[in-house]
């Protein structure tokens, strides 16, 4: 899957290198697709259980596919449908994610089975270096069986780490924020959800990804083969004064070439920069211009004015 996720991701950083910005999803419309008809077609940005990883990789089924059932008003001509199997009576729940979705155990409810964040890999990451209040997302949700079943989106903002979800203990102290919701079957309907983000008091955390997974039920193994889930238009919210987001008050961009990084727009304060693994390279004063050799690599410049507010910028060192 792939040219097209590593041209947008090289994109995203480009105009990041250049401007300052809010970080968005790619392909949030579903318009881009590949490999349609095909078992393993998929969203581009998007992954499902065909591009999945572990021992069971190799038995997955399509359970993602491109729909033109979109909405009234919707921005594009495409939507995205997962939906729910069973085989020998046991369900896999349709699975769509940022991530990859690892395949390591027949059991649904198995430790094993997971969706993750695999930083070294641009197919199945997605960068997220500012801080969101709430993901907005429209879905269709359509029960095939019988009892009250709930399908769910989940979404977790986390720093430089290959984090889990569900979240196990290793990936708990790598979350900066979720917004999580299980809802109930929308009647037919496409509904408009927004879910505010939770944001955890880790200090020290810098965000650099954040895993958005939507599935056909909340309980893994749970509802009945052929419930469905359409998904469209998806957006991340930035209100000023709400959450976190104060720290795009400061405005500054930065660049480097050639041992020297430039800071461009309101930088007078502390900075730090650190690496995509955590270790940290500078911290001091807040230069315009500063000769420090950086080897190539991606980078975060954290930058804390005189009046204690924080931002961190992402840039690429070639």
């Amino acid at each position: 899957m792939n040219t097209m996720k590593i041209y947008t991701v090289i994109i995203a950083l480009f105009t990041f290198y250049f401007a300052v910005g809010q970080s968005q999803i790619g392909n949030a419309d579903m318009e881009l697709w590949e490999n349609v008809g095909a078992p393993t077609e998929e969203p581009t940005n998007w992954n499902s259980f065909k591009t999945g990883s572990g021992s069971f990789a190799g038995f997955a089924n399509k359970q993602v596919e491109r729909s033109t059932s979109v909405r009234a008003g919707a921005t594009g001509m495409y939507c995205a449908r997962i939906w729910s199997t069973s085989v020998f009576g046991i369900v896999a729940n349709g699975n769509m994610t940022l991530g990859q979705i690892n395949l390591g155990s027949s059991t649904p409810a198995n430790a094993m089975n997971y969706n993750y964040t695999k930083s070294s890999d641009p197919n199945f990451s997605e960068a997220c270096v500012n801080a969101p209040d709430s993901i907005v997302a429209w879905v269709k949700y359509t029960q095939a069986g019988a009892g009250a079943q709930q399908a769910r989106i989940s979404t977790i903002l986390h720093d430089a780490y290959d984090l889990r979800d569900p979240i196990d203990a290793a990936s708990q102290s790598h979350v900066i924020a979720t917004a999580i919701l299980n809802y109930n079957a929308t009647g037919g309907n496409w509904t408009r959800l927004s879910v505010p983000f939770t944001y955890v008091a880790t200090p020290g955390l810098v965000p650099a990804s954040v895993l958005v997974t939507f599935t056909t039920n909340s309980t893994p193994g749970g509802g009945a083969a052929n419930d469905e889930v359409l998904v469209d238009d998806i957006q991340l919210i930035y209100n000023s004064g709400v959450g976190i987001s104060t720290q795009n008050l400061i405005d500054f961009q930065v660049n480097y070439e050639e041992s020297t990084l430039s800071l461009f727009g309101d930088y007078l304060g502390d900075l730090q920069i650190s690496s995509l693994n955590g270790s940290n390279v500078y911290a001091g004063k807040a230069l315009s211009k500063m000769t420090i050799s950086i080897p190539s690599g991606i980078y975060f410049a954290t930058l804390t004015n005189t009046l204690g507010q924080t931002t961190t910028k992402k840039f690429v060192v070639r």
